[in-house]
C-alpha cells in the first residue's frame, strides 16, 4: 500500500493543533480542504480517526495510535527538510570538484590559501582528471574544463579569457636541433603527443593558414596523457610539445620556449561548470566568486 503522506500530514496537523481551523491555518489551506482530506484518509483506512462535535475535536483510539506513531516521524521529516535547506545555504560542508591538472595549476592553486583562510569550515576536495567525468555519477558538485568540451546541459561560468597556443621546446632541444620556422617543419621533429586521458584520440596540432585551419600529422616516440607530464618531458629536452603558450606546471623551474605562435589562434577559455540542481548551493557560489573575481564578474549565470 502506498503511504498516504498528504492526508497523513492533514491528520497530524489536526491532532497536533486540536482543531480543523488551526490545522488549516498551520498548513495554509482552507478548512474545507482539511475536512475533505481527513475523510479521504479515514475512508482509505476503513476506520474513524477523529470524533467531531460542535465544540471540539478529539481522537478515537485508532487516531491516538496513529498520531503517536506518525507525529515523531513528521518531526523527523521537518528536521530533515530544514537540514537540507540549511545545507544549500551553509558556509560549511564539503565541496567536491574535478578538473585537469593544467586547470588546477593555472586557475585554482594560487587561490586555495585565500579560500581556505576565508572559509575554514569548508572541506574542499579536488580530483585531478584529464577526462570528462559524469558529475552526478561520481559525486562531484562542479568541474573545470575548456569551453569547447562542455556539456550543453550544464551551467557554465567563464573563469579565463581565451587561451593562446604554441609549440614549446626546451633550450637544450633547440641547441641540438634547428627550431621549426613553419608548422610543416614539425614532421621532421620528435613531437610529444598528448592523449586525452583514457581516450584513444590525440590532441590535434592545429594551425591557421591563408586557407583556414589545418592540422599537422606529427610523430614521436613519447605519448603522455596529462599536460604537466607533457611539459616535464619538453623541459627535459625529449621533444616538442603543443599546448598553452602561457602555462607552466607548478614547480617546473626549467625554461620552456614558445614557438610558431603566429601560426596559431586562441581557443575557448576555461569554464567552471555544474548541474542546474546545484545553482543555489552556497559553497559553490563562494568558490566561483574566488575564481572569477579577477575577471570583474561574480554570480552564477552564464
Amino acid at each position: 500500500m502506498r503511504l498516504p503522506l498528504s492526508t497523513l500530514e492533514i491528520f497530524e496537523a489536526i491532532a497536533h493543533h486540536g482543531s480543523f481551523k488551526a490545522a488549516a491555518d498551520a498548513l495554509g489551506v482552507q478548512a474545507s480542504t482539511v475536512s475533505h482530506q481527513l475523510k479521504a484518509l479515514e475512508h482509505q483506512m476503513g476506520v474513524a480517526l477523529v470524533a467531531r462535535t460542535t465544540r471540539s475535536v478529539s481522537l478515537t483510539e485508532a487516531g491516538e495510535l496513529l498520531f503517536r506513531g506518525c507525529h515523531p516521524a513528521f518531526d523527523q521529516i521537518r528536521a530533515a527538510l530544514q537540514a537540507a535547506r540549511d545545507a544549500g545555504r551553509s558556509q560549511r560542508g564539503t565541496l567536491r570538484l574535478t578538473m585537469p591538472g593544467f586547470a588546477y595549476d593555472m586557475f585554482v592553486a594560487d587561490k586555495l590559501a585565500a579560500f581556505r583562510e576565508a572559509y575554514p569550515d569548508v572541506e574542499l576536495e579536488i580530483s585531478i582528471d584529464e577526462t570528462m567525468v559524469d558529475l552526478f555519477e561520481n559525486g562531484f558538485h562542479a568541474g573545470i574544463r575548456l569551453g569547447e568540451r562542455l556539456d550543453p546541459d550544464m551551467i557554465a561560468i567563464r573563469i579565463s579569457p581565451p587561451l593562446s597556443l604554441a609549440v614549446v621546446a626546451s633550450p637544450d632541444y633547440l641547441d641540438r636541433y634547428s627550431a621549426p620556422t613553419a608548422p610543416q617543419d614539425l614532421v621532421h621533429h620528435e613531437c610529444i603527443r598528448y592523449r586525452f586521458g583514457r581516450l584513444r584520440t590525440f590532441a590535434p596540432w592545429e594551425f591557421v593558414g591563408k586557407d583556414g585551419t589545418y592540422s599537422v600529422a606529427v610523430s614521436g616516440k613519447l605519448i603522455v596523457n596529462t599536460l604537466p607530464s607533457l611539459f616535464t618531458a619538453v623541459a627535459d629536452g625529449l621533444g616538442l610539445g603543443f599546448t598553452f603558450a602561457d602555462y607552466r606546471p607548478k614547480g617546473l623551474a626549467s625554461e620552456v620556449i614558445p614557438l610558431l605562435q603566429e601560426h596559431t589562434r586562441p581557443i575557448a577559455g576555461a569554464y567552471l561548470y555544474y548541474p542546474r540542481e546545484y545553482k543555489s548551493r552556497e559553497l559553490l557560489r563562494l568558490f566561483i566568486d574566488f575564481l572569477v573575481e579577477p575577471m570583474g564578474s561574480a554570480g552564477l549565470d552564464n
